[in-house]
């Protein structure tokens, strides 16, 4: 899911969380703090998200370049992007 589609979809349910808690407290600072909170803990869940598609993205790429054959072309020492003296092998 993308950011800007994701923070609508954030606003509109603190909207209507701050809206619901509002009636049923009828207490602006209980709403403001349980909003705060509401917010940041769909915001842990969001980077918990990222991050577990991240950990099975790698997983995969892992579990791939182990199926590939190895060759020795592949294993070459890279060279060195800019040749000046300091860079030059004695």
């Amino acid at each position: 899911m993308r950011f800007p589609k994701f923070l609508i979809g954030m606003l509109g349910v603190l909207i209507a969380f701050a809206a619901t808690t509002y009636a049923m407290t009828n207490s602006f600072w209980t709403t403001v703090t349980q909003t705060v909170v509401c917010a940041v803990l769909i915001q842990i869940g969001y980077f918990g998200a990222v991050l577990f598609l991240v950990m099975r993205e790698n997983a995969r790429n892992a579990g791939r370049r182990k199926s590939l054959p190895t060759d020795e072309a592949n294993l070459q020492k890279p060279s060195q992007p800019f040749n000046t003296s300091a860079t030059k092998a004695p």
